[in-house]
């Protein structure tokens, strides 16, 4: 979609959300998102509708809570982690592979100390409910969630279903797993290796970030391609929940084409 553009500003608003509601895809092991309209216009001249979902669905932001016991939820994270500078950089990458600290080194532009960074590996063109999107996806290393926590970034998103290799979820062999029966068989007669021995660790990319008290959003979607190796301002708010591990959030991207638009200070008139 072209960018939404405000008239009085010329500021550019950018989607980088896919759309939520009725088929969303959903993770193997979690249920699907029930829409229900318990009120309907026909009926009563006014709709309303019952929500059951798990959190982690669509593009959604993870709190330090989510895999950090005694970590905080959505509500109590710093507001200015949901709006500020920041880059999306383009790495893409094919089935299986990670993302590692070289390729955030030498993505462009420069990711800065501070920034909120968007990493486009190309997974979000293949968002859908499928084998492929959930199983043969991408992920962070441990290494580069090192070096993320490393430059001090304020938050992290990602265009893939998890922030880690599948693998190295519960859709492996990990905590209940594997969701996906077929990921460690296919996995090992493709590659010859043995998924207990690549994958010793549960989430271990997810879990530097979040531990580090840096927030993570996943299935980022919309023009994320359109606007990769650019610097933007970017804004996403979740529910004031305390206890939230998750929450589906709206992530916009935000681009001053004159350069010369400031935030109003505010003061009285």
């Amino acid at each position: 979609m072209p960018a939404v553009t405000d008239p009085a500003t010329g500021l550019q608003f950018y989607e980088l959300s896919h759309q939520w509601g009725h088929g969303t895809p959903s993770m193997p092991g979690h249920e699907d998102v029930h829409l229900r309209r318990t009120v309907k216009h026909a009926q009563h001249g006014v709709m309303a509708h019952r929500i059951r979902m798990v959190m982690h669905s669509g593009t959604h932001l993870n709190a330090p809570v989510h895999l950090i016991q005694k970590g905080i939820g959505v509500g109590g994270i710093a507001l200015d982690r949901f709006f500020g500078n920041g880059v999306i950089v383009r790495i893409p990458k094919d089935r299986w592979e990670f993302v590692e600290p070289a390729d955030l080194q030498s993505a462009l532009p420069a990711i800065q100390a501070g920034d909120i960074v968007v990493i486009n590996t190309g997974w979000h063109a293949r968002y859908a409910d499928s084998l492929e999107y959930f199983g043969d996806s991408p992920g962070l290393s441990h290494a580069a969630a090192g070096w993320l926590v490393g430059k001090d970034v304020k938050l992290v998103a990602v265009d893939t279903p998890q922030v880690d290799h599948p693998l190295a979820t519960s859709l492996g062999l990990h905590r209940g797993g594997p969701l996906m029966n077929r990921l460690p068989r296919t996995y090992a007669a493709e590659t010859g290796r043995d998924p207990k021995a690549d994958f010793p660790d549960w989430n271990p990319a997810h879990k530097a970030l979040l531990g580090a008290g840096i927030p993570t959003i996943e299935n980022v979607g919309g023009d994320i391609a359109e606007l990769s190796g650019r610097r933007a301002t970017f804004q996403c708010y979740p529910w004031n929940w305390m206890e939230g591990d998750a929450c589906v959030v709206r992530f916009v991207a935000i681009i001053d084409p004159s350069g010369t638009c400031r935030i109003d200070a505010g003061t009285a008139r």
